[in-house]
């Protein structure tokens, strides 16, 4: 238990990769699959709705070693000071895979309320902890959805993606235990020629639910991050509009500098740009 003292619940969950959560009095609670994780802070504790084991803060990373190893960037090092609590999440891979798709072009809290409507709609209704959840739905489910009953959860040009996605799991086109054993090119190759992710949102999902932890999320707020601090190192890559081809000669870049927890090192650098300008979180 000592490794979980360490982890901060607001901290975690409000730093970008996940949205079905809500913290009720001092308690969190958030929906990842087909289980509603019920978590406190003091004493640290997981309950499940499915009362099975969570590994959902990775507590088998080797969190001293990591640290380590990413603390080499003075940058990181700072943001590591600011929010040591902050760990990366290991989340269902399914509802990762929908939620990132949902995320593109949208904020943090219309990202939140698209999903609500998706799990109230086509997930399942349950009671825990007192209060009521609706799990997310099986990718039948919404493969099986109509564009209209997707596009009534605020989806907008999202429907189509999120339909075609979840038809691209049911068919075994996506496997997620494939994807997960695989290295990062592959697995990243296989998720960027699904319709509607991009090399980013292909990021975010090998990184928060496929164990690709060398997996950098590039987007408005990465490329602020390397322009402000790391400019000298990622000129030429950042000066212009970024083509897959110089998304994938960034991420070299990034890989080189950071190492092969490059994945934490952009948590951290996010969270802490994201504070530094005072954005909402859920």
């Amino acid at each position: 238990m000592q490794e979980f003292k360490k982890i901060d619940l607001d901290t975690t969950i409000n730093s970008g990769q996940v949205f079905l959560w809500d913290k009720i009095d001092d308690t969190w609670y958030g929906v990842d699959g087909s289980n509603i994780l019920k978590i406190t802070q003091d004493p640290f504790k997981i309950s499940s709705s499915e009362k099975k084991a969570s590994d959902f803060f990775r507590q088998d990373d080797n969190m001293e070693k990591i640290l380590q190893s990413i603390k080499k960037d003075k940058i990181v090092k700072d943001a590591v000071l600011r929010f040591p609590g902050l760990r990366l999440l290991r989340q269902d891979p399914f509802q990762c895979y929908i939620s990132f798709i949902c995320s593109s072009n949208a904020s943090i809290q219309n990202i939140k309320q698209m999903l609500k409507k998706i799990t109230i709609k086509f997930g399942k209704r349950i009671i825990f902890g007192g209060h009521e959840f609706h799990t997310f739905p099986s990718a039948r489910k919404l493969a099986n959805s109509t564009i209209a009953e997707l596009s009534s959860c605020g989806l907008g040009f999202r429907a189509k993606y999120v339909k075609k996605a979840s038809q691209d799991v049911v068919s075994g086109r996506i496997d997620f235990n494939y994807l997960k054993k695989s290295d990062y090119k592959t697995a990243k190759n296989v998720l960027v020629d699904v319709y509607g992710i991009g090399d980013k949102i292909a990021d975010c999902i090998l990184l928060f639910s496929l164990e690709k932890i060398e997996a950098f999320p590039v987007d408005r707020w990465t490329l602020r991050i390397l322009r402000k601090y790391y400019f000298d190192l990622f000129d030429e890559s950042i000066s212009r509009s970024i083509t897959k081809k110089k998304y994938e000669e960034i991420h070299e870049k990034i890989v080189r500098h950071f190492g092969p927890f490059a994945g934490y090192s952009q948590q951290f650098l996010f969270k802490m740009e994201r504070e530094l300008n005072n954005k909402k979180w859920l």
